[in-house]
């Protein structure tokens, strides 16, 4: 049976949501992490979620990765798009994006500044500047969704199952999305989608 490894909270949200709206057949299982000699690292040497461990034990990680395998799983899915379609290339640069420029280029900083410097004093600064650079990394995002409600097409795709991670995160950041109506009314799209609600759910963030 295919697993997928997941952390409550954590980006893996972003594929668990997949699972649930695709109904794919794959196990979900929760791990520790933090740990340097959790069993998960057996599985997993980067000790990161996601990971998706296939039938033949191959290990997949990354969600720019895992999110396209999941759908492929469901040919012809609306939530991704053909092979060598624009679309598809669309669908994966807002995953790039999104990866890039708010999870690694703002949210890491904000939440583990300590990677960024050894002096604690710097750390207010560091993620004061990471949470201006999340602003501009949201502000294309804002401009597209004020247009449309989806970031490609007429439809939900991955990408916006992957931005629904982020967006959320964004609610908690100093009132970070009043400055963003389009993306409030993503997320509030977003939580009301019978998967995302199952998968919160089943992470106990219900």
């Amino acid at each position: 049976m295919t697993t997928l490894f997941i952390f409550p909270g954590a980006c893996s949200f972003a594929a668990h949501v997949v699972i649930h709206e695709l109904q794919l057949p794959i196990t979900v299982e929760r791990v520790v992490l933090g740990s340097e000699d959790s069993p998960y690292r057996r599985i997993n040497p980067t000790g990161r979620v996601p990971a998706l461990l296939l039938d033949d034990q191959t290990l997949l990680t990354e969600n720019t990765a895992i999110l396209p395998f999941l759908a492929d799983l469901r040919p012809g899915t609306s939530l991704f798009a053909p092979a060598g379609s624009v679309e598809r290339a669309q669908i994966q640069a807002w995953l790039g994006y999104v990866a890039t420029e708010v999870h690694v280029g703002a949210f890491r900083p904000i939440n583990r500044p300590e990677r960024y410097s050894v002096d604690e004093a710097a750390f207010p600064g560091i993620r004061q500047r990471a949470l201006q650079q999340l602003a501009n990394a949201l502000k294309p995002i804002e401009a597209r969704l004020a247009q449309s409600d989806y970031l490609v097409g007429d439809r939900l795709t991955l990408a916006d199952i992957y931005l629904g991670v982020f967006v959320g995160w964004s609610a908690r950041a100093d009132d970070l999305l009043a400055e963003f109506p389009a993306l409030r009314a993503f997320l509030g799209r977003y939580r009301a989608r019978e998967s995302v609600v199952q998968a919160l759910a089943a992470e106990g963030l219900a």
